[in-house]
């Protein structure tokens, strides 16, 4: 009896291990790429994130001989609420719902100093692929990159639906 059992057992075992692999399909998009993968931002991981922003932003300034930059709370302030009104509004675009320009969000934050400019970017992308697009284009590039910023603002505001809504400012 025990003997017929164990065969019983041993042949269904055999049997499901010839059963086909599960197909993981990757989601597709209308143009037939890839869909992008939701880049999930923690609770309580902010700081690492500013700060690996940071981190990058000063290599790239430093690889092209500029001095690098540090983080300020009144830029960081104003890139926070523009990113928060940016998906209020569903669009990417440097004017707040307000009507609000980025020199007058920085002075609402308290800035003193002088706006250098500000990148702005809609994803489902981390900050450094965000960060990399922002250095593939000359304009956002110059912002980064510019000799006379001193200081930056770095924030987001992510959707429930993970769509990430990335402000940088940068000042002297």
């Amino acid at each position: 009896m025990m003997r017929a059992i164990f065969l019983t057992i041993s042949t269904l075992l055999v049997l499901a291990a010839c059963a086909p692999a599960p197909v993981v399909s990757t989601p597709v998009l209308a143009d037939g790429r890839p869909a992008p993968k939701v880049y999930r931002i923690s609770a309580g991981s902010e700081s690492r994130i500013q700060f690996r922003m940071l981190d990058s932003v000063n290599a790239l300034r430093q690889a092209t001989g500029v001095s690098p930059v540090q983080l300020n709370a009144q830029l960081t302030a104003a890139a926070a609420t523009h990113s928060r009104d940016m998906a209020a509004q569903n669009r990417p675009w440097h004017f707040g719902s307000d009507g609000s320009s980025p020199l007058d969000r920085v002075r609402r934050a308290g800035y003193s100093g002088e706006l250098v400019g500000e990148n702005i970017s809609e994803t489902y992308e981390t900050e450094l692929e965000t960060l990399a697009a922002w250095m593939e284009t000359p304009a956002t590039r110059n912002v980064i990159v510019g000799a006379e910023a001193r200081n930056m603002g770095f924030s987001w505001h992510q959707e429930n639906n993970g769509k990430i809504w990335w402000t940088m400012v940068m000042g002297n």
